[in-house]
Formats: C-alpha cells, structure tokens, sequence
C-alpha cells in the first residue's frame, strides 16, 4: 500500500500525518481551520493548500474523519448504521475524488427508537482496537459529546452519546455556578472524586449541582477546587449509566487532561483503563484503508 495521508478535519481545528505501509507517522502538521473557518465554503482550496505537497505521489491515498463529511462539512457522506467495523467504513466511503481522496463516514444507532450518531470517534474506536489487540470491549471519547461504545468481534455493535463536557460548560460560564467557581482551574483530585461520588446519591444531577453553589455559601468549597467538583458530579452521572464491571477493562481514547478525569473515576470503580490519544485516529484510518485492499 503506497503512504497513506490521514486527515482528522473537525468543527475547529484540522489535523494531518503522513503514514508510511506501517502506519508510521512519517510527518504531521496542523491548523485552526476547522469547519466552521473555512471561508466561502473552499473545502478543495484549503485542503489543496495543505497537503498539496503530501499527494504528489503517484498512488496516493488520503481519508478523511470527522465533521468535513458533515452536513456542514465539504460533502455529507451518509452514516453507516451499527453494527460496523473498518471494512463497513471502506465500503460506504465518500470520494471526493475517486481513489485519491475520500471522506470516512460516521456511524449510527438507534436505540428506543431515538437515534444517536457518531462522526471521527468510529476511527479513533478501530484505531484504538488496532494499537491494543482487541476485537471486544468497551470504549468511552470523553469530550463535547461524550461517546460509550461497545465492541465484538471487531465491530462497534452500538453506542450513546452524553452531553457532559457541554453541559460543564453550559453550568460553569451561563448559570449561577459560574459565580462560584474557577472554570480554568487544575484538576484538583479529592474534589473530583468527591463530585463523583456525590452523583451515585440517587438524587439526581439537578439536585446534586445546586450544591456546588450552597457548598460555597457556608465556605466549604472554595472556588478553585468547585470546578472539579462540578466535573466530577458530570463524569460521575456519566459513569452511573454504564455496565462497568468490577476489574473489567475501559478504553479510554481523547486528550490526555480528559482521559486523566476518566481514568481516576474508573480507578476508583475498579475498573481497569488503558488510555490512547491522537495516535488513535491515524491507526484507525489505517485500518480503514487496509480494509480496501
């Protein structure tokens, strides 16, 4: 297989490596221009001007994750309904210019006749299995849109998405928390872990964040350690939707400072965690790619 050119092009930002036959990242470089920066609409213009260089090779291959195959993206390409592995994702690529560049589809599920959607973490999920040598198990993308997957043999067989890194946000910039608390703040490990805690109550995460504000009234949580608090009533609420087992493993995949928040709260499920980054959605587009040889 000729060098692969991997592209992550999200909301705000858009990310590329040069992988040679082995998946090894032989270059990598980055840019703000996400989906939402990309002026008039010139996806071709933008992507030309950075990996111009990169497809000069004959027999060149570029795919494509995340919200470039959005509805506001370059060109939609449609979902692929779980259950889906790499070889689903290679079937239902969307070409952009055929053999050359496509665009890797998300994927969705319907649970309750809800659907949920996924689009970037389906690649970082088969990346993930790859890196570790798995074909089971289940994986958590901490995040915006928090996503929980499950995995056998080799296929995502279905996931939910929690709005917990949002609704973080939401409460601790646009509610009456945010007067209370220190958003920026470092992570402050007890006030996480008591956050979490605090959410397997049973009372619900409406009742449970109002606390944040009356521990700070009576001058038993001060602003610092509020936030991680807070983020630890979120992650905590997350985590009590999940079938996690005791010594059972989690695959932890997304930016080191959220997958750290993850893995203490599992630690402390007993759950055993194995953590993967950035690394994750160039061995997933790997996969992807093999998987149309």
């Amino acid at each position: 297989m000729p060098h692969l050119i991997a592209v992550d092009w999200g909301t705000s930002s858009l990310r590329g490596a040069l992988l040679d036959e082995a998946g090894r990242v032989l270059e990598e470089k980055s840019a703000p221009l996400g989906i939402l920066n990309i002026a008039n609409g010139d996806f071709a213009g933008v992507f030309a001007a950075q990996f111009a260089g990169w497809m000069k090779p004959a027999g060149s291959l570029c795919l494509i994750s995340g919200m470039a195959g959005s509805r506001q993206g370059w060109v939609e390409a449609p979902y692929v309904s779980c259950p889906a592995g790499p070889a689903e994702l290679a079937k239902a690529l969307h070409w952009i210019e055929r053999g050359r560049i496509a665009l890797v589809p998300g994927l969705s599920d319907t649970q309750r006749e809800v659907p949920d959607v996924m689009r970037g973490e389906e690649v970082q999920i088969f990346g993930a299995m790859r890196l570790a040598g798995l074909t089971d198990g289940l994986f958590v993308l901490p995040g915006t849109h928090s996503k929980w997957a499950t995995v056998r043999d080799g296929k995502v067989m279905g996931f939910r998405t929690f709005m917990t890194g949002e609704v973080f946000g939401l409460f601790a910039q646009h509610s009456i928390l945010a007067r209370t608390l220190s958003a920026d703040a470092p992570l402050d490990e007890a006030a996480f872990l008591q956050g979490v805690a605090r959410a397997g109550n049973g009372e619900g995460l409406l009742h449970n964040a109002f606390g944040v504000r009356s521990l700070a009234l009576f001058d038993r949580l001060p602003p610092a350690p509020s936030a991680s608090y807070l983020s630890g009533l979120l992650i905590g609420e997350e985590l009590a939707q999940q079938k996690i087992h005791p010594n059972g493993e989690v695959i932890v995949i997304g930016a080191p400072a959220l997958t750290a928040r993850y893995a203490v709260a599992l630690g402390k499920m007993g759950a055993r965690v194995r953590t993967f980054g950035a690394e994750a959605t160039w061995a997933g587009l790997m996969a992807a790619a093999g998987a149309l040889q």
